[in-house]
Order: C-alpha cells, then sequence, then structure tokens
C-alpha cells in the first residue's frame, strides 16, 4: 500500500477489480497509460476455488482480446474450446446444431472457471509498471469537477485522473452517486450452479436445453487434476423450488439434476459445491456522466441463457479503452464529454439489443404452453435449415457481429 500522505497522478482511475474492471486496466495499461485500480477485496481471496463457482463462456471475439492485451497466454492451458453447440426444447427431437466448420473457425469460444480469469488478469496485470492495484482498500472520497477526477482512500492516499471507469458491479456505488437510474427487475427463476465429473468425454460440445422453468446449460470444461471428465452446470429453477433443490443431499440433488441431465456422458458424480445466483436484467439509463463511465455489469446485467453477460462487458472493455486511447493520441481530454459520448454511443445500441434478445428468449422458452412450444420448435427447425440464418446466428454467438473494436478483431490499440 502507498503512503498515508501520497498523491498518485493516473491516466484513468478503474473502480472495481473484477473481471471487467481488470481487463480494462490491463488494456489501457498496455497501451501506455497510468492505470490506478482500487477494490476492497484482497486479490488473493478473488482466485480462491470458494470465492466464485461459476464458468464463463469467452466467445471467439472476447478470446482476441485478451489475446491482443497479453492474457490468454496465462490461462490458455485451462481455457476448454466449445467446438460445438446445440439448442434443444425439453423433449422434442427438433434442435438446433452450431458447427465450427460452417463459418471456418477453431471454436466459438472457450469455457473458463472465472478464478483461472482472475488469476490470469492478476498475473497479467502485475507485469505491467504503469498498473498499480490497490486491494484490499476502500473509497471513502470521489470528487469529479470540470477538469479532473479525484479520490481518497482509506489510508489517506489520493488519487487524481482524467477519467473514472465504474466497474463494482450491478449495485455501483459510483452510478448511484451519479445520479443515473436504471431499468431493472427480477426473474421467477434462481441459477444453480455447479461441476460435474462424467465417464464419457463431452467433446467440447456446449449444450443448451429448454425446459419449463428455464434454461439448463451443460458447458464443457478442461479435464480436472485427476483426469476425470467435468462440465459445468448452469441450471435455472423456480425461485420457489430452488431452496428446497439446494437442501437436498448430495445423492437426492445428483438425481434431481441427473433426471434433466440425462445419460449421454455416462454416470455422473459432483465436484465440489453447489452455488445459487438470483436471476435479472438491469440497464442503465445511461452509461456516462461528469469524467465518469460505466462498465460491465455497472451498466448491464442480463439474463444468463445465452452466456453474454462477460462478453458485453469485454466489448464494453474493448470501445472504452479504443475511445480514450485514440482521444490521448489525437490530444484531446480522454475524460471530456465528446469522448466518454463516443463511448456511449458505440456500445449502447449492442447492450439494449442483447438485454431485449435474453429477455424475449427466456420468457418465449420458460413455459410449457403446447401452442407457443411448436411454435418455437418450428421457429428451431427453421434456423436449422436456413445456412445463412444459420451462420449469422453463430457469429454472433461468436462475438464478431456489427462494429467490432480494435482489440477484438485481435489487434492491439
Amino acid at each position: 500500500m502507498t503512503g498515508q500522505s501520497e498523491t498518485i497522478a493516473a491516466d484513468t482511475l478503474v473502480v472495481g477489480a473484477g473481471m471487467v474492471g481488470l481487463a480494462l486496466a490491463v488494456a489501457l495499461a498496455d497501451a501506455g497509460f497510468r492505470v490506478s485500480v482500487v477494490d476492497r477485496e484482497a486479490p488473493g481471496a478473488m482466485t480462491g476455488t470458494g470465492f466464485d463457482g461459476r464458468t464463463s463462456a469467452i466467445a471467439h471475439g472476447s478470446g482476441r482480446l485478451l489475446q491482443a492485451i497479453g492474457v490468454w497466454e496465462h490461462l490458455a492451458g485451462e481455457a476448454e474450446p466449445i467446438l460445438d453447440i446445440r439448442v434443444s426444447d425439453g423433449a422434442s427431437p427438433l434442435f438446433l446444431h452450431y458447427d465450427r466448420r460452417e463459418v471456418g473457425t477453431d471454436a466459438f469460444g472457450h469455457i473458463v472457471e472465472n478464478r483461472v480469469l482472475r488469476r490470469a488478469l492478476l498475473a497479467r496485470a502485475a507485469a505491467l509498471p504503469d498498473l498499480t492495484l490497490m486491494a484490499p482498500a476502500e473509497l471513502v472520497g470521489i470528487w469529479r469537477g470540470p477538469r479532473r477526477v479525484a479520490a481518497r482512500l482509506g489510508d489517506g492516499t489520493r488519487i487524481v485522473a482524467p477519467v473514472i471507469a465504474a466497474a463494482e458491479g450491478r449495485n455501483s456505488a459510483l452510478r448511484h452517486a451519479a445520479g443515473i437510474t436504471v431499468s431493472e427487475w427480477r426473474y421467477d427463476q434462481t441459477a444453480i450452479v455447479c461441476t460435474l465429473a462424467h465417464v464419457r468425454p463431452h467433446g467440447g460440445v456446449a449444450h443448451e436445453r429448454f425446459l419449463p422453468a428455464g434454461p439448463f446449460a451443460i458447458l464443457p470444461m478442461t479435464d480436472g487434476p485427476e483426469g476425470q471428465h467435468r462440465s459445468s452446470i448452469v441450471w435455472t429453477e423456480r425461485v420457489d423450488l430452488a431452496p428446497a433443490l439446494l437442501a437436498l443431499d448430495d445423492a437426492a440433488f445428483m438425481a434431481e439434476l441427473g433426471h434433466r441431465f440425462g445419460d449421454f456422458l455416462g454416470d455422473l458424480a459432483l465436484v465440489g459445491p453447489r452455488w445459487s445466483y438470483p436471476v435479472g436484467v438491469l440497464h442503465a439509463e445511461r452509461y456516462i456522466d461528469q469524467r465518469l463511465a460505466l462498465v460491465g455489469d455497472a451498466a448491464h446485467v442480463i439474463h444468463p441463457i445465452a452466456g453474454q453477460g462477460l462478453n458485453m462487458g469485454l466489448r464494453d472493455v474493448a470501445a472504452l479503452a479504443e475511445v480514450l486511447v485514440d482521444a490521448r493520441r489525437l490530444g484531446l481530454d480522454p475524460g471530456d464529454a465528446l469522448t466518454l459520448e463516443r463511448y456511449q454511443r458505440w456500445r449502447r445500441f449492442d447492450n439494449v439489443t442483447l438485454v431485449v434478445v435474453t429477455d424475449l428468449l427466456n420468457r418465449l422458452f420458460s413455459n410449457d404452453v403446447e401452442p407457443i412450444r411448436l411454435a418455437r420448435d418450428i421457429g428451431l427447425a427453421a434456423v436449422q435449415h436456413l445456412p445463412p440464418l444459420k451462420r449469422f446466428f453463430m457469429r454472433h454467438a461468436m462475438g464478431m457481429v456489427g462494429d467490432l473494436p480494435r482489440l477484438v478483431r485481435g489487434e492491439r490499440l
């Protein structure tokens, strides 16, 4: 930690050292920005097995970003390629199959444990001399003026910068203090997350099964330390049923899970604890304020139905980093209103579109109404047999549609 009377001059202050906040800090520091990152959690806690049991789907475009900023090399051996995606609707014989060869790629993306991604980001951050991580640290005061931002930490350290990025998650204190309102609602669903070992290899296939209570995702993971084949489960269940399921002993829990999973991978075994998370949507009315930019969950939270939440945040990172770097190269103020407005315009349409699409998909598929079920099964079959439309959806799943920032294209800033 720095001395109590020290003042740190930075080019960007990032509040929040989660996956999105660290990615932004690394991207900017890799481009020559002096970046200060503040978080109340100790770095070691964020990489522990008990901190977060989730995995993330890193889309192809997000993987390019992580490669471009030097993070991928720290996690490549623990990232499982998604070779194919199979979407099915309950017991219906109709399904949608995404084959990577149809879009000429080696993989649609990768499944990575969140703790592994955090560890890789911290390793890369430690290698960048222009990045200062202050954690655990308490942010006790923020002042945003017309020309700069000043922050004060609990130990007296002062940080000054032209711009601050809020990456503290869905309950962002900076967003609240700026008076930015949000549209928010909760679904009648809880996400149950766990890791399974199974006898047969998964073959790199990700499954999204739509059940009446919500989607049931089977995500391919790397083999475990003892060579066991593993998959991550994201099981969306009704809020009123989830507590009883989580309270079951392991044998009874696995019986319930196995009924939904099936036997195509052989015998199943629970690996590690179970976690549960509320499922909801949040979208900020705006992403910017005076010398402030919201990124990741501070700006938007979506249903996990398509596994795109982190990828949206990483595209925020790529766009904001590009906007800030370009402004400085042109001799402009990276924190002024015009610069930040460019970031907001760039990201808003993509984010709003995904909020709406994932909400509609969840409402359409999370029911067992016969006419609706018939219509959606016909829709799945239609996409399966319309190659141009199918290729568009596959490229969208890869994060390769729209006005892509340089980092998402795999280019350096």
